[in-house]
């Protein structure tokens, strides 16, 4: 078989494209599945803040808790 090969700056190209930041047209709209739910959005954004808060007082505990 052929293979294609990109380099790496014709993906970071790619990446920039206005074509790789809009979702295709014909999908639906399922919540949860082509597009995120409320519940999802409010995780995220959750997620985010605890992430922040993690990353300020990483000096302070270990990265991860061990039970033995």
């Amino acid at each position: 078989g052929t293979r294609i090969i990109y380099d790496r700056k014709f993906l970071m190209e790619c990446r920039n494209s206005p074509v790789a930041k809009t979702p295709p047209s014909h999908l639906p709209d399922i919540p949860g599945v082509t597009s995120p739910s409320v519940e999802e959005l409010k995780l995220e954004n959750h997620h985010v803040q605890n992430c922040e808060e993690k990353v300020s007082a990483a000096g302070e505990e270990e990265q991860f808790d061990m039970d033995i």
